[in-house]
């Protein structure tokens, strides 16, 4: 339910369950942090997207339910997006939703098409949100707009994400990934070294 395409420098990994609206796994979070640890010495490009119309709906709900809303996996998938020396891109082929943000928050940059809703519903479900996403996501629009949120409960459209800070772009679907490799282009052709040295200067 995860493929890795790996081209060269560039790994893309796509969530691949698209009857479920990309609902995680455990075993399916747990393969996506293993692809992100190992992308830190094999790639310079890491890509995250999904298959359908939905990039990912969160956690699995009989799952959540089960145990894996506290699970440890969450914090080592977007910890280890968050520490890739390259650089991150969340594609997002859709909405995205609930602990699915995290890994989005987590990514460098965020590119979404047209209709894509960002929402986590924790206070709804009696959920509290991965630890290390509030942070992430003060840090791109503030506490205020995540409060909105996180607490509020609001589905925040594409346009209004775009111009909170939450999502960098808005492109055609058919120009997702051409779009993401064309923002990765000067990545790809500069030393890893540098790259890596310029992602700590940009660090908040």
């Amino acid at each position: 339910m995860i493929r890795l395409e790996q081209d060269g420098d560039v790994w893309t990994a796509t969530i691949d369950r698209p009857e479920k609206a990309n609902s995680l796994t455990e075993e399916m979070l747990t393969e996506l942090a293993r692809i992100a640890e190992a992308a830190h010495k094999e790639a310079r490009v890491l890509i995250l997207t999904g298959a359908g119309p939905v990039f990912s709906a969160g956690a699995d709900l009989d799952a959540a339910r089960a145990g894996l809303a506290t699970s440890a996996v969450w914090e080592r998938l977007s910890g280890a997006i968050a520490g890739f020396p390259g650089l991150s891109i969340a594609a997002l082929n859709g909405t995205v939703a609930g602990g699915a943000m995290g890994m989005a928050l987590a990514c460098d940059l965020r590119i979404a098409v047209p209709g894509t809703l960002a929402f986590y519903p924790v206070m709804k479900l009696g959920f509290l949100p991965q630890p290390s996403d509030p942070g992430r996501m003060i840090a791109l629009i503030g506490p205020a707009r995540t409060k909105m949120i996180l607490m509020g409960g609001q589905k925040i459209d594409h346009e209004t994400a775009l111009d909170w800070g939450l999502f960098d772009r808005i492109v055609a679907p058919d120009t997702l990934l051409p779009t993401a490799l064309d923002i990765a282009a000067d990545v790809l052709s500069a030393e890893h070294r540098h790259v890596a040295t310029i992602k700590r200067m940009c660090r908040p």
